[in-house]
């Protein structure tokens, strides 16, 4: 009998690997500022609201997420119809990808950007075409527009941007959109909105409003504190958001991750106060880091982003050795995230003694 294996998509081959933030060693001083989670329990009302739908998880969830659809288009005001769901900003970014491209096609995006730009891609079929970002750790949109061709079919524009953590303009930003063609997609990854403190950097939800071209990405993995349970929803127009809900995985969204959602949307004055508080955390460790020498890119998100080229794996040894986790990209630099106080604390000491060393 001859042993053969089954046959898969050649484009597959050299996918590169989703790298999750390392989890924090045990230890009585053990942080994660890898993952860019949020350090706070659930907000009030989400523990109860996930408990509760949880004693029907014999049941299939509501596959329209229809209260959380609704409790959305209230937020936002916007139509319910421009509302789809998926397992995170992440899941729902892949369902794009299956909507508008495949071989033969083309996706623009920043360069270093969110590393699932690549790997959801390259799933597709389609090339990617990365554009470097500019000398301040930002998007090029001059560059990415003049990358755009007949093959184009996505645009991906991270704002603020995963890893830097830097955000592009109001007046940049339409500029950018009034030079790309109406039948290209832009999507506007926003999943560290909330963060945002600069009012120059425009909400993507306005601007779609008037683009048919235009989707916007959030997440409830972050501010809300959501990650494990895998809930994000895009905002766009009719034919681009009924796409959506068909490449959707059928009851992908469980419905504890639905009723949590719902309850962390009416908990809102609680969470403002909490990312009031990581902004302000955010705005000390960027201090502190500048008094020791280090330059640390504008960051509108819950991250710092350092770059250190040869010395980034050093440079994570030092903060795993006095007790956080970083996340380090091989010959770039680390992003970290804006965690407790104590966390935080130790990572400042760990980057005061690294950089003595040098």
């Amino acid at each position: 009998m001859t042993e053969m294996a089954p046959k898969l998509r050649a484009v597959l081959e050299g996918i590169p690997t989703y790298k999750p933030g390392r989890p924090a060693a045990d230890g009585p001083a053990a942080y994660k500022l890898s993952s860019n989670e949020n350090p706070y329990p659930p907000l009030p009302g989400v523990l109860e609201a996930a408990t509760a739908a949880a004693g029907s998880f014999h049941r299939y969830p509501d596959m329209a997420c229809g209260l959380l659809t609704s409790e959305l288009a209230h937020r936002f005001g916007v139509p319910m119809s421009h509302i789809a769901t998926g397992t995170g900003s992440v899941g729902v970014a892949q369902q794009l990808l299956q909507a508008t491209a495949g071989p033969g096609d083309e996706v623009v995006y920043a360069w270093r950007s969110f590393e699932a730009y690549p790997i959801i891609t390259q799933i597709s079929g389609a090339a990617s075409v990365r554009v470097p970002l500019d000398a301040d750790e930002r998007h090029d949109l001059d560059a990415m527009a003049d990358a755009v061709t007949e093959r184009t079919r996505l645009v991906f524009v991270c704002n603020p941007n995963n890893p830097t953590g830097t955000a592009v303009r109001r007046a940049e930003l339409e500029r950018f959109l009034d030079r790309v063609p109406g039948d290209v997609l832009v999507v506007l990854d926003e999943a560290y909105r909330e963060f945002v403190r600069d009012e120059e950097i425009p909400d993507g939800i306005e601007l779609y409003r008037d683009r048919p071209n235009v989707c916007v990405l959030r997440t409830f993995s972050k501010a809300y504190g959501l990650a494990g349970l895998r809930v994000g929803f895009a905002v766009a127009h009719e034919p681009v958001a009924a796409a959506l809900r068909k490449t959707a995985v059928p009851f992908g969204v469980s419905q504890i991750a639905q009723d949590a959602a719902v309850a962390s949307l009416r908990s809102e004055t609680a969470l403002l106060e909490r990312v009031d508080a990581l902004v302000a955390e955010r705005a000390r460790v960027v201090r502190e880091l500048t008094a020791q020498g280090w330059t640390v890119p504008e960051t509108q998100a819950n991250f710092v982003w350092l770059r250190l080229g040869e010395r980034t794996g050093d440079f994570a040894g030092t903060c795993e050795a006095a007790g956080v986790v970083v996340r380090p990209f091989a010959g770039e630099g680390v992003r970290v995230t804006i965690g407790e106080t104590e966390a935080n604390d130790l990572f400042l000491k760990a980057a005061q003694d690294f950089r003595r060393d040098l």
